[in-house]
């Protein structure tokens, strides 16, 4: 376990350290009300074929954060400031070659992406697992109208300024200029994110490779998460 600190906030994450010379490495994002366990046999999996990994908490992500960082004051944004903080990290890695890859996980998907459209220059990849691009049109739906100072969703209070974010993202536009490869993996049966919202993203990314899983829905199965992290380790190699 290792301590990644930014803007006064502390993360916990652990680093997967391959044992060869020199290594890509993946930073996982999980998912919401999630933790730096949820990807780990990946993140295993990976430093087990020579590829560095790591995985970490986002601050006031919830239950099984231990930042003290409040969830109500948790946007999108914040994450992705938690996610800055951890790929600047990955560079003080012994071993690290400079190729870096972000995977994320439902909102872990969002953030990584908004992550990536500000240090594109800093990446060689990015791996998205049903991605939830809806969270701004499922917030203009759910909130039409006037924004609760706070709301308790799927046993996680959240504040005002979560939804004020969101609700104003536009996910797709700046799409069309990512030029580096990207990987979606998403479960034809998700009742959560729609798989439509992977099929738009593949068709505005230029360089784009969707795998739809037959029968997987919102959380993959044992054998559906072996496939991915197969082909999330072919999608590595296969970087420039």
């Amino acid at each position: 376990m290792v301590s990644i600190a930014r803007n006064g906030r502390e993360m916990d994450a652990v680093q997967y350290i391959p044992d060869v010379a020199d290594f890509p490495v993946v930073v996982f994002s999980h998912g919401y009300n999630g933790y730096l366990g949820d990807f780990a046999a990946e993140a295993e999996f990976l430093a087990e074929h020579g590829v560095g990994a790591v995985t970490f908490t986002f601050c006031g992500s919830g239950v099984h954060d231990r930042s003290g960082f409040p969830t109500t004051e948790m946007t999108l944004f914040t994450e992705r400031e938690d996610l800055f903080a951890v790929m600047e990290h990955v560079c003080s890695m012994t071993g690290y070659n400079g190729k870096l890859v972000l995977f994320g996980g439902s909102q872990g998907g969002m953030v990584s992406w908004l992550a990536a459209t500000e240090r594109k220059e800093n990446i060689s990849g990015l791996a998205l697992l049903y991605p939830a691009f809806c969270i701004p049109d499922n917030w203009r739906e759910k909130l039409p109208g006037s924004i609760p100072d706070c709301l308790d969703f799927w046993g996680v209070k959240l504040g005002r300024d979560f939804f004020v974010t969101a609700r104003g993202l536009d996910v797709y536009s700046p799409m069309r200029d990512f030029d580096k490869p990207v990987l979606l993996l998403h479960g034809e049966k998700d009742a959560v994110v729609p798989l439509s919202y992977s099929e738009r993203a593949a068709r505005a990314f230029p360089d784009a490779g969707l795998v739809v899983y037959p029968g997987e829905g919102h959380g993959f199965s044992a054998d559906g998460m072996k496939d991915v992290s197969k082909r999330l380790l072919a999608f590595v190699r296969g970087l420039q």
